[in-house]
């Protein structure tokens, strides 16, 4: 073999040795494998949902601006027919995995769509809004037992961009708020 040959062999096995991780990327991702740490614990909404001209009064009488400037996410808290313990206890639990973003849990800010709660519970839950979905453009994402709750998430720019079904998992839901606010 003279050294033009084996100068076209070293620059194909080059070539080969960079080209195959690729290759092997995207077949495993045409068959649909992806890493599990890397998944979303809530269900992606595909297309993103703008709701960015839904109208939300909140509790003070003034309408939720979706499109945020400072650059909040929206959580959305979706209870069923009523919110009564269960639906607090967890509704708390969102409350309390917020503030262990640390300085990110003013970026997050946390809006409870439903039935009126006690104006004493809100005022101890100091950074919850509570508000009315004036069009009921949420009742598909609302949790389906009557003392349950179900979360949505927004991005600042008013897309509805993930959904949490009743039954959540607490940590799936923070992995998923430091993966966007970071």
């Amino acid at each position: 073999m003279n050294k033009q040959n084996r100068n076209r062999l070293a620059l194909i096995a080059l070539v080969l040795i960079f080209a195959a991780p690729l290759v092997i990327a995207y077949l495993m991702n045409r068959v649909g494998w992806h890493p599990e740490h890397m998944r979303n614990s809530g269900t992606l909404v595909e297309p993103p949902r703008d709701v960015s001209t839904v109208a939300v009064t909140l509790s003070a009488g003034s309408k939720l601006a979706w499109r945020d400037p400072q650059w909040h996410w929206t959580l959305l808290a979706l209870p069923g027919a009523r919110c009564a313990a269960q639906c607090q206890t967890r509704l708390d639990e969102t409350l309390r995995m917020r503030l262990t973003l640390g300085r990110n849990a003013e970026r997050l800010r946390l809006v409870y769509l439903g039935p009126a709660l006690a104006p004493e519970y809100l005022t101890a839950r100091a950074p919850l809004l509570a508000g009315q979905d004036d069009t009921g453009a949420f009742a598909a994402y609302r949790a389906g037992g009557d003392d349950d709750l179900a979360l949505a998430l927004v991005d600042p720019n008013g897309l509805l961009m993930l959904r949490y079904a009743q039954g959540y998992s607490a940590q799936g839901l923070r992995r998923d708020i430091q993966k966007v606010l970071h």
